[in-house]
């Protein structure tokens, strides 16, 4: 009796136990909410893990990370195959285009995402790179790449120039080059492509993209490729570019032994060469606004929501989306902590834009850049931008390496967009 007893209470015991294990049960579950990303968003988003869980208690943040490339070709192969999808994505603006247009992007307007109510906090050029054609606000700027020249104070000390020789024109800009090659043996920039890209991105009408309008009607016939491809042209005939390749290692040993003197990028290029591209040459750089009063937009990193990832985790990533843009803190951790220009037009009040900038021989440059990011038109993206990228600068290497007329390369190059415009 005395061991049946203990076997009956033990039972008893072990059924309350069952009892209080399936009433925790869903309080004790995790959910995981994945988002797939590339350095340094990858960053971001996991030193806002401790915020995005006081939200949501029950969820698990899983942040798969991969290089630049290998993140963008994983998520093409993802949306196109609706396969492996992520519940939430980065993505970098030069291919927000492409995404969009191919339908596979949720419209964060719409619930569960109701973006379109909170547009006017964004810096507006950016807000409108995350939209399609149609009008649908396919993703969310998370940071943006404001336009800026880099230049060496040093090398033109020693050419006898001033900043505004650099910047009051592109043409007295191209004539510094020279004056800077003759006196130091420097070159003007890493490759005349450079000029191209900037160039490109100047002097854009209502409605028109880097390459379509709108309409998707080919723009690579404008004056504004025209003299893109003359500058460059021209700084290659006076063999002022290094002809190096961005992110080559002779790129950045460019930087550190001082032989190219000016670098136009986004400004969250100065956290790299501080970080690691050139952190010896720290002092010897300052910023300035791009030359004959541009103002042009160099990457930027936005947030999209997959059409076919699972219904039941898309409130939480439109959670995410609006924690990692919508909120202060958030967007001026990331600046600090990875210098990601804020997209969130209410961060722009933080003292932190006024403080001096080591690398820079402390210039508060950031002040700068806030200015441009205000100044900087909206341009349209499309799903052939990225196509049409490497048509123009095929083009290009045609007219530096061989001597094609220009006229004729870009008429090429337009024949070839026009057949690929509307697929």
């Amino acid at each position: 009796m005395g061991l049946q007893h203990k076997g009956r209470g033990a039972l008893r015991a072990w059924s309350v136990l069952c009892l209080l294990a399936l009433a925790a049960g869903p309080a004790l579950a995790q959910r995981t909410l994945t988002v797939a990303a590339f350095p340094s968003v990858d960053e971001i988003i996991r030193a806002a893990a401790p915020a995005f869980k006081q939200l949501h208690p029950d969820v698990q943040l899983k942040v798969v990370s991969r290089q630049f490339a290998d993140h963008h070709t994983a998520m093409t192969t993802a949306l196109s195959t609706a396969s492996n999808l992520p519940d939430l994505m980065a993505l970098e603006v030069g291919y927000v285009g492409r995404f969009a247009q191919g339908g596979g992007l949720d419209d964060l307007s719409a619930p569960p995402f109701g973006l379109q109510a909170e547009a006017a906090r964004y810096v507006p050029f950016a807000l409108a790179q995350g939209r399609s054609r149609q009008g649908a606000l396919v993703a969310a700027p998370s940071d943006i790449g404001p336009g800026t020249l880099l230049y060496r104070t040093d090398l033109l000390a020693r050419s006898g120039l001033a900043e505004a020789e650099l910047t009051q024109s592109w043409d007295s800009y191209v004539a510094a080059g020279q004056k800077i090659k003759s006196a130091t043996g420097a070159y003007l920039l890493a490759h005349a492509r450079d000029m191209k890209d900037i160039v490109i991105r100047t002097g854009l009408r209502p409605g028109e993209g880097l390459y379509f309008d709108e309409a998707s009607r080919v723009l690579v016939g404008s004056p504004r490729f025209v003299r893109a491809f003359e500058l460059a042209r021209e700084v290659r005939r006076h063999k002022l570019d290094a002809r190096v390749a961005a992110w080559s290692n002779e790129w950045a040993e460019g930087f550190k032994r001082g032989t190219i003197a000016t670098q136009m990028s986004g400004a969250w290029l100065v956290g790299h060469m501080s970080q690691w591209l050139a952190p010896s040459t720290a002092g010897a750089w300052r910023a300035a606004q791009l030359p004959e009063g541009a103002y042009a937009a160099y990457g930027g990193s936005f947030l999209a929501v997959p059409r076919g990832a699972p219904p039941a985790q898309k409130a939480l990533a439109g959670d995410l989306i609006r924690l990692l843009t919508l909120q202060r803190d958030m967007q001026l951790a990331a600046f600090k902590a990875q210098d990601a220009f804020p997209a969130l037009l209410e961060s722009f009040d933080d003292p932190f834009f006024a403080q001096p900038i080591a690398f820079l021989g402390g210039q508060p440059a950031r002040l700068l850049w806030r200015d441009a990011a205000r100044r900087i038109q909206a341009v349209a993206v499309h799903k052939q931008d990225a196509f049409a990228d490497e048509v123009i600068n095929t083009e290009l290497d045609k007219v530096l390496d061989r001597g094609k007329d220009i006229r004729v390369a870009l008429a090429d190059a337009e024949r070839l967009l026009q057949r690929r415009a509307h697929r």
